[in-house]
């Protein structure tokens, strides 16, 4: 467990950190927006690149913000209560959480699989027969698998699996870390001082 933890945290901790820059990609693109629409002829790609890089930016840095517990919770009981209760009421509170996120993955899975052109009922069966067209057959071998790629419906016209991949990534870590804050709460529980004090350097 404790190893489990080090290495979940560590890994979230690194690109959380990377993540926070991620406010500047998105200034950067709306401030390109506003001169482009001013001086010169508006940039079609400029909102959904922005709408994109906001997805990436909340999912990627959401296993961080559980990691250093930054998300809302009420505080109006838990805040006044000792570290072993929340112990407690967190071991058996993230249990919801961690099957939300299971099902929210498998919908993200299902998802991404129809942007790349699959219909049917078994979307990680597709997903892993391109990972393994591409290994065998390289990007060559990939395409073969993948059907009609869906599109946005704007006037740039962008894939959609890209980020859909990119959130399904985000929400595969953010489980991680709602299992490591498990296995937090159960050291905690027990006595272990890594408990909520886990080494992330």
């Amino acid at each position: 467990m404790a190893t489990y933890v080090r290495v979940v945290d560590a890994v979230n901790h690194r690109i959380g950190r990377i993540m926070m820059y991620g406010v500047f990609v998105m200034m950067a693109i709306l401030l390109w927006s506003s001169i482009s629409k001013t001086f010169f002829l508006p940039s079609l790609w400029t909102l959904e690149t922005a709408q994109f890089a906001m997805v990436a930016y909340y999912i990627m840095g959401g296993p961080y913000s559980i990691q250093l517990g930054s998300n809302v919770r009420m505080d109006l009981f838990y805040g006044s209560w000792s570290i072993r209760r929340r112990a407690w009421f967190d071991s058996f509170t993230v249990l919801f959480l961690i099957f939300y996120l299971g099902v929210l993955l498998y919908g993200g899975i299902g998802s991404t699989a129809y942007s790349l052109g699959h219909w049917g009922d078994e979307p990680i069966g597709f997903l892993s027969q391109i990972v393994g067209g591409f290994f065998t057959g390289g990007t060559d071998g990939a395409a073969e698998v993948i059907g009609r790629a869906e599109r946005s419906p704007s006037a740039w016209r962008p894939y959609l699996w890209p980020i859909k991949t990119v959130m399904c990534f985000g929400i595969f870590l953010m489980l991680l870390q709602a299992v490591s804050e498990l296995f937090k709460d159960i050291a905690c529980l027990k006595g272990y001082e890594w408990g909520r004090q886990a080494d992330v350097a």
